[in-house]
């Protein structure tokens, strides 16, 4: 690259050039950056088939990529969701096959990559404050590599404002090619240009990659990518792409993996994960299926999110009520108890579709805890509606749910609608939500008052190191004072006094567990 063609990278960087800027247009800078980068086609990705996704089972660090990274350290920053904590895990362990080292430093760091959410704007917003952040360590140590990857990359508008505001930014790639990591880094490191690779086409489904898990006794398992029930309010279909089932001979392998290597609890992965095997043509094959015989595997205890209301079927709540290592934790999210707003959202069913739903689970297992996400604040959502939302949470009688005001993400069908409920609305809606939330979670654990309950020890409290913290099978948080060795064990815990959000309790020998 010349002089004047670096001069007109570093103007696309910034905007536009003098000469743009007399004639008032912009001009593409594209063919500065080495980018395979095809903006998102909303109206194409609704329009996506069932084109046949390949499996691959023979991912390799190429060869000159093996040992690049001696001597040399990387931080992987993970934002959003549990299915970004395992992409992680993934990248962590191609680049600990690559020679590279872990930190948690930021200025030991050598590579560091911001894996990113795009379903709130919060979220956004701190990732963009850490790219700044990450400025000045840049102009210190040219030879810091930042990446940004994730879901955040999938969006059009993001991209384009970090290559006009973000030059430090070294290398951009989505949720679509992380098995690419390795070459991307190369030409990171080696072209010293700006490297852009999102695909807007979901890839295929990539078996044996390296993982470094964060734990050694509780385990992501992702079962399945993507999502096409296409919510109004949601990018997860565009960033992460349509629904594609890993093959249960390979899911079951990886949980027999785990069980073989001590781990107590693993948690199946997927962002609609009762809508697994739907893809499979060659088989009659769903959650259930899946479930029933993941309960055959010694491992103690067993998890899945998220679920979707409307592919939570017989066969499922079926297979759950058998217990075992299959835990009596069910979350279920409903978003609103309004069937109009609830009609908004594109959810696909009504209250009372749902209600009926949630009964025949909770008859099928009456001693599960119910968990569920909820937004207020939804484009045209009147008081009434909201109330209805109230009503839904008192009638239903969650343990706990996770409640957010109404975020718009550009590009959903959302976005388009006039978000007409004023701010102070929104929060007062969620302040009214959340108290009736906490009511309902400090009565459901009162009740745990004086009840011995198996609990897998996770570590250290984070308010106080003295104190343990671990969950019960119905995902209660309690903490107790014991000793660390028991940190990744299942041990007995006698519930001394209940709190809102918690339980305190001691350890006991007593085996009466609840």
């Amino acid at each position: 690259m010349n002089e004047e063609q670096r001069k007109e990278q570093t103007q696309a960087m910034e905007g536009t050039s003098s000469a743009d800027k007399k004639s008032g247009q912009k001009k593409d800078y594209s063919q500065y950056f080495q980018t395979t980068y095809i903006p998102p086609d909303l109206k194409q990705a609704k329009k996506r088939g069932k084109e046949d996704v390949s499996v691959h089972y023979d991912f390799e660090i190429p060869e000159d990529m093996q040992g690049i990274g001696k001597g040399k350290k990387f931080l992987i920053r993970t934002y959003g969701c549990q299915m970004n904590e395992h992409d992680s895990e993934n990248m962590a362990g191609i680049l600990l096959q690559m020679g590279f080292e872990s930190t948690s430093l930021t200025e030991e760091a050598d590579v560091i990559l911001l894996n990113t959410c795009a379903i709130r704007e919060n979220a956004e917003n701190k990732v963009f404050g850490e790219i700044g952040n990450l400025k000045p360590m840049k102009r210190d140590n040219p030879g810091l590599i930042v990446g940004v990857c994730g879901c955040m990359s999938q969006e059009e508008s993001v991209v384009n404002r970090i290559l006009q505001k973000h030059q430090h930014v070294d290398l951009i790639f989505g949720t679509h090619n992380i098995h690419r990591l390795p070459e991307l880094l190369k030409n990171a490191i080696f072209n010293k240009e700006m490297v852009v690779e999102v695909w807007s086409k979901e890839g295929d489904i990539i078996e044996n990659m390296p993982r470094a898990r964060k734990g050694h006794f509780q385990g992501w398992v992702n079962i399945m990518y993507g999502c096409d029930k296409f919510c109004t309010y949601c990018i997860v279909p565009y960033t992460r792409g349509k629904e594609r089932s890993r093959r249960p001979e390979d899911i079951i392998e990886e949980v027999r993996h785990l069980a073989r290597n001590g781990y107590k609890e693993i948690t199946l992965l997927g962002q609609n994960v009762n809508a697994y095997g739907k893809d499979l043509a060659d088989m009659d094959y769903g959650l259930g299926d899946l479930m029933d015989e993941i309960r055959k595997i010694d491992i103690p205890r067993v998890r899945f999110t998220t679920s979707h209301p409307r592919d939570f079927d017989d066969h499922l709540i079926e297979v759950l009520a058998k217990g075992g290592n299959l835990v009596e934790h069910i979350h279920l999210p409903v978003q609103s108890g309004n069937s109009e707003v609830l009609k908004l959202m594109a959810r696909k069913y009504t209250r009372e579709q749902y209600v009926e739903l949630a009964e025949k689970i909770k008859k099928a297992m009456p001693h599960a805890s119910f968990t569920t996400d909820i937004i207020v604040g939804f484009p045209n959502e009147t008081e009434e509606q909201f109330e209805d939302t109230l009503s839904l949470m008192k009638e239903m009688d969650y343990d706990s749910a996770y409640t957010y005001i109404y975020s718009p993400r550009e590009g959903t069908p959302a976005a388009k609608m006039e978000d007409n409920v004023p701010m102070d609305v929104k929060k007062d809606r969620l302040q009214r939500l959340n108290a009736v939330v906490n009511d309902i979670s400090a009565r459901k654990n009162k009740a745990y008052e004086g009840k011995v309950v198996e609990v897998l020890v996770e570590g250290e409290s984070k308010k106080n190191p003295d104190v343990l913290m671990g969950r019960t099978r119905t995902n209660k948080l309690v903490n107790f004072r014991g000793q660390k060795t028991s940190i990744g064990e299942l041990i007995n815990v006698k519930i001394t006094e209940a709190k809102t959000w918690s339980l305190d309790g001691e350890v006991t020998e007593t085996a009466e567990v609840k």
